[in-house]
């Protein structure tokens, strides 16, 4: 990638971590915070030591995270049912409208910056989108257990 690909890619990331952290701020999360609850509401629920292994996270790191989740009902500690001896972290209920209305204005606002595109074009800019996901997982893993 050239080295207008690499600023690029990094203006996009501080993009989107200061919308993350302007939307978690509406509830009192940090980025963080707020991205790991993401995380297990729409995936978990987790163990903890699952949990750290997907966001990166050491297991002091995670413990502190799922501290300040639950201390706000945002996360439950259960006791797994197939091991009594682990807990899993579930995701409350909570309904947070604001979240979802700002979530709706981005989709909206990113659908039309991808209208003027033709169908191929957009689907291949869909794909690519799909593998940055993957990478950027895979990096945080990386980056998690080194």
């Amino acid at each position: 990638m050239s080295t207008q690909g690499n600023d690029l890619g990094r203006e996009l990331s501080s993009a989107v971590v200061l919308f993350h952290q302007a939307v978690a701020a509406r509830v009192g999360l940090s980025a963080g915070d707020f991205k790991t609850l993401e995380l297990v509401a729409r995936e978990g629920p987790f163990s903890a030591t699952e949990l750290a292994r997907r966001t990166g996270l050491t297991a002091a790191g995670i413990t502190s995270v799922i501290a300040r989740l639950a201390a706000g009902g945002h996360v439950v500690r259960e006791t797994d049912p197939g091991d009594r001896r682990r807990a899993i972290i579930r995701a409350t209920d909570a309904d947070h409208p604001e979240l979802a209305g700002a979530f709706k204005d981005l989709g909206q606002a990113l659908g039309g910056a991808i209208v003027d595109y033709t169908p191929a074009e957009q689907q291949a800019i869909v794909g690519y989108l799909h593998r940055m996901v993957d990478v950027l997982r895979e990096q945080t893993v990386r980056l998690g257990s080194t």
